[in-house]
C-alpha cells in the first residue's frame, strides 16, 4: 500500500489499516501483484499495476514518468530470507509482467535499486535489484539519481 495512498494515509494505516486496504482491494477482484510458492508455501510477492494506481509515484521527482506513455509499474518485491538469491525476485517480476501484459500493458516499468558499491541491508531493496530487472529482459531507460535506475519491459520485446 505503500505507492497505492499518498504518504500520510500510509503512515497513519501502518499495520491493521493497510493490510485491510489490500485485503479489500484482493475481495473487489483486484489482482494487485503475484506471489511465488515453493509447495504451498509463499515465499515471495511482487506487485504490479498501472503506474495511475499508485499516486505515491506522482510526487517522486526521481521517478517521475519517462514519457506520456501508458505504463504499469511494478513497485514492489519481497522474498523470505531463506530463498534470496536463487532467483526468486527474477521470477517474480517475469511472472508479473506476464500478468500485466495479460491485462492489456504494452510497458512495465520497474523502479529498482542499484547499490552503491554493490551492498545494500536486504531490507532496503524492496524496489528490487536491477541485477533482477535486466535478467528478467528490462533495459534502463532514464536515471535520476545514482542508485534508482527507471527500467523498462517492452510487450513488443
Amino acid at each position: 500500500m505503500f505507492w497505492r495512498v499518498p504518504r500520510k494515509q500510509f503512515e497513519a494505516g501502518k499495520g491493521a489499516i493497510n493490510k485491510r486496504g489490500l485485503r479489500d482491494l484482493v475481495i473487489k477482484g483486484g489482482k494487485p501483484g503475484v506471489i511465488a510458492y515453493l509447495s504451498k508455501e509463499p515465499i515471495g510477492w511482487c506487485a504490479v499495476a498501472p503506474r495511475a494506481d499508485y499516486v505515491g509515484l506522482e510526487r517522486s521527482k526521481i521517478l517521475s514518468p519517462v514519457d506520456a506513455k501508458l505504463v504499469w509499474s511494478i513497485s514492489c518485491l519481497f522474498v523470505k530470507r531463506p530463498y534470496r538469491r536463487q532467483g526468486v525476485s527474477t521470477y517474480l517480476i517475469r511472472e508479473a509482467v506476464k500478468l500485466a501484459v495479460s491485462r492489456g500493458a504494452a510497458v512495465v516499468e520497474g523502479y529498482p535499486v542499484e547499490p552503491a558499491g554493490n551492498k545494500m541491508a536486504d531490507p532496503f531493496l524492496w524496489h528490487g535489484v536491477a541485477s533482477a530487472f535486466k535478467a528478467a529482459g528490462f533495459r534502463e531507460v532514464a536515471r535520476r539519481a545514482d542508485t534508482r535506475p527507471i527500467m523498462r519491459f517492452l510487450a513488443s520485446s
